[in-house]
């Protein structure tokens, strides 16, 4: 092993500087997994951690807040693209984690595409603006004059994230785009084994210039004493062992001062091979296949590989067998960055120890050696020789087979790398209640085409788990895999698990905010909400009450810079005839009974009589505000919320009003979105019908200036 003297120490970034603890202070030694070479130091010693948390909540929160949503979501677009112009430094530094190229694509890849998922989805939907509205309105008062509802602002304080050693760079930027799009600044504490990877990732980020101040720290070595530090209004999310998590979760500050804390921690995921998937089925292929990638992307140092495949007993052999062999024709240990190499070392000695250890505990608990060794392997070398690395943190996959699947062990003790227990079950039950011993897990995979087993054993264990892989013939090619989290679904599981959530699309974001309850006047709320509520003044198109300025036109003669919320048209009524109604039932092919059979009509206890179909009523409300002239609307792309609250029958009137309701510009775009309130009336007053006209509207009125048709 090199024993030379290592100068370099992983920098910390904090106050929007880069900074190195004093040479004589205390460091971690960090090595590369494949060959035992000391590379760096990794250490903070001597950080003001107070001074670090107070940046972030002045100059981190200033500067985010001076943008919107949408803004920022941008920002994270404009981010992945610049990391992934940098894709390869971070990849060849990678590799010295021992992660291979694939590893690299879950990693790096993977971190780059949430970027990319948030920002779209973050601009699509969300608000252009810093308050979202959450639901609908309730009336608290008789005549409408006070009301409630309930808003998201972002929490005042910092995210700090405490990241596990396998993923250095996803595991930063699922925890940071949500919380970047909210506008709450980040604090990351990366674990020392890949922490230099991490470090290179905010290097890139910060170079990038797209940063505001205060929004990014990183901490390279210890943060211990961080939560003193912290209060209610700042979050810690936690990746990493169950223990450490506890200690984390009992801090008085998490207890009783309110720290938000969130955890995803040891997990010891289930694969259940359905009955129906017998040897020689495309499902128990698909099975191994999973079986396996689980087993080796990342060396199986995942929180969410399948540690116990459950398999009917008269298939456990078998898929022994299968496994095996697949092992045996798939996988090549080594040095990742020598050519054919598709299994990486451990992240470290201390790493490969620990997973050593926790198989001698299984095997000792019941568990027999069906594939591998726990002996040193042959690998392939960098240089492409095959040989046995004396200080390499290599491991050769290991399979596990248990004839009691109720062994303690196997239910209670994770090995954290290629390692999996193959267990037996009779019937679906036992499958279920052998899935449900891991107390609480990240994930398992359904593999089965039978539709009743796939509904039983999912009902059955999804209790016990934050997501279930349904995997079948129809999505072995397609599905992102057992191990894979999507940005757009929630990761995390229940007990063992940490009971914590990230991700889950927008659901991420509003963990980074908090929802108060909102009540006061229409006005005052839509003051604060930034959407037109029911009751709030509106300035009617056309209305002395309006005024004489020149924004008393057809509200669709406005553009963005033009329209306000609350600008609104009221038409005059229309009436509606039996012969409308008919020509509308010809026309359209909609001769239900009611707008055609008046006797039939009469007998239905909704109808008055044959009346006009809810469709003709929103047609001839398009008719009634709609300014047909080209100007800033460009284009209607859609309805919401449509009910039909009162029939309208033939001789009845209708009157439509029209408000501007929601305003949001693209940040992108020449144009953007009006949402408008829709309410339908009849002659009496009575509401027919509402819903929200959604409408592209362009923010500067230059394609039809001066247009006179």
């Amino acid at each position: 092993m090199s024993t030379h003297t290592i100068t370099a120490t992983v920098p910390s970034y904090v106050l929007d500087q880069w900074w190195t603890p004093a040479e004589d202070s205390r460091t971690a030694e960090v090595r590369d997994a494949n060959t035992g070479e000391a590379m760096l130091r990794f250490g903070a010693e001597g950080l003001d951690l107070g001074e670090v948390l107070a940046h972030a909540r002045a100059v981190g929160q200033r500067e985010l807040g001076a943008l919107t949503l949408h803004e920022r979501a941008l920002k994270l677009k404009e981010l992945a693209l610049f990391l992934n112009s940098r894709r390869d430094e971070l990849n060849a530094l990678s590799h010295r984690t021992g992660a291979t190229a694939v590893d690299n694509m879950v990693d790096i890849d993977g971190g780059i595409g949430v970027l990319f998922t948030y920002s779209s989805k973050g601009r699509r939907e969300l608000p252009n603006s810093n308050v979202i509205q959450d639901g609908g309105v309730e009336p608290l008062s008789k005549d409408g004059s006070f009301i409630g509802t309930h808003i998201h602002t972002r929490i005042p304080g910092a995210a700090v994230q405490i990241n596990a050693f396998n993923f250095p760079v996803w595991g930063m930027l699922e925890k940071f785009a949500p919380a970047f799009i909210a506008g709450v600044p980040t604090i990351v504490k990366p674990a020392t084994p890949t922490g230099y990877v991490t470090e290179a990732a905010v290097r890139i980020m910060i170079e990038s210039g797209i940063l505001p101040a205060g929004s990014l720290q990183l901490i390279s070595g210890s943060a211990r004493g961080m939560l003193d530090v912290m209060d209610y209004r700042d979050l810690l999310a936690f990746t990493g062992s169950a223990s450490t998590a506890q200690s984390l979760k009992a801090h008085p500050n998490v207890v009783t001062g309110g720290v938000r804390f969130t955890a995803e921690t040891d997990s010891l995921n289930a694969a259940i091979l359905g009955p129906d998937a017998v040897e020689g089925t495309e499902e128990f292929e698909a099975f191994v296949k999973a079986v396996v990638t689980e087993m080796t992307v990342k060396a199986g140092q995942k929180c969410t590989a399948i540690r116990r495949t459950i398999v009917p007993e008269g298939q456990r052999e078998a898929v022994a067998r299968a496994v095996s062999a697949r092992l045996d024709s798939r996988v090549v240990l080594g040095d990742p960055r020598a050519e054919g190499v598709t299994m990486g070392a451990l992240a470290s000695l201390d790493q490969l120890r620990d997973v050593r250890g926790a198989v001698e505990e299984l095997i000792a608990a019941g568990g027999e050696l069906a594939y591998g060794t726990l002996d040193a392997p042959t690998v392939r070398t960098a240089s492409g020789e095959e040989a046995v690395v004396e200080h390499g943190a290599f491991m050769s996959p290991v399979l596990l087979s248990w004839a009691d699947g109720d062994a303690e062990a196997v239910h209670s003790r994770e090995a954290f790398g290629p390692v999996t227990s193959l267990l037996g079950y009779t019937d679906v039950a036992e499958a279920v209640r052998l899935a449900a011993r891991g107390a609480g897990s990240l994930v398992a995979t359904v593999c089965t085409n039978d539709p009743e087993v796939a509904r039983e054993l999912t009902t059955g264990i999804a209790g016990h788990h934050g997501r279930v892989h349904l995997l079948n013939r129809e999505t072995a090619r397609s599905s992102t895999g057992h191990g894979s989290p999507m940005p757009q679904l929630v990761h995390g599981g229940p007990g063992r698990a940490g009971g914590g959530e990230e991700l889950g699309g927008i659901r991420a974001v509003m963990h980074h905010m908090q929802r108060t309850a909102l009540q006061g006047s229409p006005n005052l709320v839509t003051a604060v909400t930034g959407v037109w509520q029911t009751g709030a003044d509106r300035r009617i198109a056309g209305s002395p009450d309006y005024g004489a300025e020149a924004g008393n036109v057809h509200p669709f003669r406005k553009s963005l810079a033009e329209l306000r919320i609350g600008d609104a048209l009221a038409s005059d009524l229309r009436q509606v005839t039996q012969e409308d109604i008919t020509a509308f039932a010809n026309t359209t092919g909609d001769t239900f009974y009611a707008h055609t059979n008046p006797e039939a009509a009469a007998a239905n206890p909704f109808f008055p009589g044959t009346v006009a179909h809810g469709y003709l009523l929103v047609a001839w409300g398009a008719g009634l505000f709609v300014e047909p002239a080209p100007g800033p609307v460009l284009a209607n792309y859609g309805l919401e919320n449509l009910r039909f609250v009162t029939p309208v029958a033939a001789g009845d009137s209708i009157r439509i009003t029209l408000t501007a309701m929601k305003i949001t510009p693209r940040v992108t775009d020449e144009y953007g979105e009006v949402a408008w309130d829709a309410v339908i009336h009849n002659q009496e007053g009575e509401i027919v019908a509402t819903y929200h006209v959604l409408t592209l509207v362009e923010k500067e009125d230059t394609l039809y200036r001066g247009w006179t048709g």
